[in-house]
């Protein structure tokens, strides 16, 4: 999981949270939410994120939503990694959703 904390982070995405939703829900241990800027900076992500995680033999099971929607959604099993753009987070808003029963740490 702090691999992708860090590929978020040095790839200049803002605002990481890790919501561990571990003792609300049966489908994922955390969310890890970023919010980026652009679609170029979203598509550079999900690239390295990929990337990343593929050197370890982990590759995500699932992906939702694309750049252009300023939404996508990476399913790594256990971790699922949310990329918003500013507007997007500011909507959907998992953080108030989520919060009230799971633990958040921010990083940045």
């Amino acid at each position: 999981m702090q691999d992708l904390v860090d590929e978020l982070s040095e790839r200049q995405a803002d605002d990481i949270a890790v919501l561990d939703i571990s003792k609300v829900a049966d489908f994922a241990d955390r969310f890890v939410i970023g919010t980026v800027a652009s679609e170029r900076q979203m598509n550079a992500v999900v690239d390295a994120l990929d990337q990343r995680l593929a050197q370890k033999g982990v590759h995500a099971r699932r992906r939702e939503g694309d750049s252009d929607s300023g939404w996508v959604l990476l399913d790594f099993n256990d971790v699922i990694v949310h990329l918003f753009g500013p507007e997007e987070r500011g909507f959907y808003n998992l953080e108030g959703l989520w919060g009230k029963t799971a633990p958040i740490v921010r990083y940045q």
